[in-house]
């Protein structure tokens, strides 16, 4: 791992599924006391820039003692490109999109975060956006949890999957 490794997670619109594996990675990197790893999330979507997180996603992450109150949405940028090591989206879509956005010179790691996750069968996280009950968001917290550990195993390793 470098002096300093920087990750940013992404999402559709930053309100759900990104801030949550943000605020669950932050709290899992201090608790582990580590302090060489920068995070960030951003959307792909410009619509809720400037807002918290979902009230429903930001319930179920205190639920489980994760707090996002201090994030706040924004789109990715042409230069998180050159600012991140690693930009990790939750699914499939958002993935294609940040490629066609990726400028060819980007040697970070540009993939899914579920990559991360030991002996997880699914590679996306799903959007709870337009589900109805908690769940949608629970299955996010899950999710997000086990690739977050996989992550930090993966950072603290010194493996280079650039």
């Amino acid at each position: 791992m470098s002096a300093s490794t920087r990750v940013l997670f992404v999402c559709l619109g930053n309100i759900c599924r990104s801030p949550t594996a943000h605020g669950v990675f932050e709290h899992l990197l201090k608790q582990q006391g580590v302090n060489d790893i920068h995070v960030d999330s951003a959307g792909t979507g410009d619509w809720h820039i400037g807002k918290l997180p979902d009230p429903r996603t930001r319930a179920a992450a205190a639920r489980r003692g994760y707090s996002l109150e201090h994030l706040r949405a924004r789109t990715v940028e042409s230069d998180d490109f050159q600012r991140f090591d690693y930009i990790l989206a939750m699914d499939a879509a958002n993935l294609r999109e940040l490629r066609t956005r990726c400028p060819r010179d980007f040697r970070g790691h540009l993939g899914l975060f579920l990559e991360f996750a030991a002996n997880s069968r699914a590679t996306e996280v799903p959007d709870p956006y337009y589900t109805s009950g908690e769940q949608g968001f629970e299955e996010v917290l899950d999710l997000v949890e086990a690739a977050s550990a996989g992550l930090l195993r993966h950072l603290r390793s010194g493996s280079d999957r650039g």
